[in-house]
């Protein structure tokens, strides 16, 4: 059912844990799956530095936390706002069709941090991320499931 490395971000994830003064908290949930993610980003220079998560959820969505910290951290703002749920669940080597939700929230997790970044910075986030990077309608079909 899952990928080796999907059972690998779950029994040994990566950058778990919160970052007390970040520069960008981003918390999305989904009432329908009941997975919550919380990213805090520390940025310096346009560099993601750390990235720390704490996801309460299945294993999907644990993994897919662990890896989108992965993917991001040492890389640039710029990247960061390019990350995909599609890439998400190519390097975790696939999903089962029903945790893709998970990939999408944690996309969205990493948004939201970073819309919480340029707000803090006094910088309009909506051109930068897209008017829809937030997604609050907790709705799986809608976010594209």
């Amino acid at each position: 059912m899952y990928t080796e490395q999907v059972m690998e971000h779950f029994t040994n994830p990566r950058n778990m844990g919160e970052i007390a003064d970040a520069d960008g908290v981003g918390e999305v949930g989904n009432a329908k799956c009941g997975d919550i993610m919380k990213i805090f980003l520390k940025i310096k220079d346009g560099i993601i530095e750390d990235v720390k998560f704490k996801t309460y959820g299945c294993a999907s969505a644990i993994a897919t936390s662990s890896i989108a910290t992965e993917m991001i951290k040492g890389h640039s703002i710029e990247e960061a706002v390019a990350l995909s749920n599609k890439a998400v669940v190519e390097a975790l080597g696939g999903l089962p069709a029903h945790k893709i939700h998970c990939s999408v929230l944690a996309e969205q997790a990493v948004k939201a941090a970073l819309w919480n970044y340029y707000d803090k910075q006094g910088i309009d986030p909506a051109p930068i991320l897209g008017e829809n990077a937030l997604c609050d309608c907790h709705d799986c079909d809608h976010c594209g499931e």
